[in-house]
């Protein structure tokens, strides 16, 4: 139990220090920190997980972009946690 709260811990710092960019959105890497458990220990993403995550969207290709951060973006959890949320990742 107390490596995944290191993983989690881990994936918001990283978030923290992750990418801002103006679009359409605000985005903001952090605000996807809801979806950290899900990611880490595969467990289901919760609403607020997902709605943060459409939020999030148009911003991902962005992250895609931050070696930080695309190591979980591209995570086969992440995938799953998008699908279940119905929000796919965008192909960038």
């Amino acid at each position: 139990m107390k490596g995944g709260y290191i993983a989690v811990l881990a994936i918001v710092v990283l978030l923290v220090e992750g990418c801002h960019v103006t679009t359409g959105a605000t985005c903001n890497p952090m605000e996807l920190s809801p979806c950290a458990s899900a990611i880490v220990s595969a467990k289901p993403p919760t609403p607020i997980c997902c709605r943060k995550l459409k939020e999030q969207k148009p911003c991902l290709c962005q992250y895609l972009k931050n070696p930080n951060l695309q190591k979980f973006i591209k995570s086969p959890n992440a995938n799953k946690v998008a699908a279940t949320c119905g929000s796919p990742f965008p192909s960038c």
